[in-house]
């Protein structure tokens, strides 16, 4: 099984790569016994879409501010 340490890694990687089905499958594992980690998932996972959000309001915004 992954320690909490290499489960932390293969969730950043996530963001930058598409995981191995072996990796899938020892993270989902890892992260169903693991509350801490759990966290830690759901966390980044908010981080992630508040990011998207921001980015997509501000060249909204920028779009707008050009077209007056």
């Amino acid at each position: 099984m992954l320690s909490c340490k290499e489960v932390t890694r293969l969730l950043s990687e996530s963001q930058d790569r598409e995981l191995t089905l072996f990796e899938g499958l020892q993270l989902r594992m890892h992260l169903a016994m693991c509350k801490g980690c759990a966290n830690f998932d759901r966390q980044m996972k908010f981080l992630r879409k508040a990011s998207r959000q921001y980015a997509a309001s501000v060249s909204r915004a920028d779009r707008n501010d050009r077209s007056d």
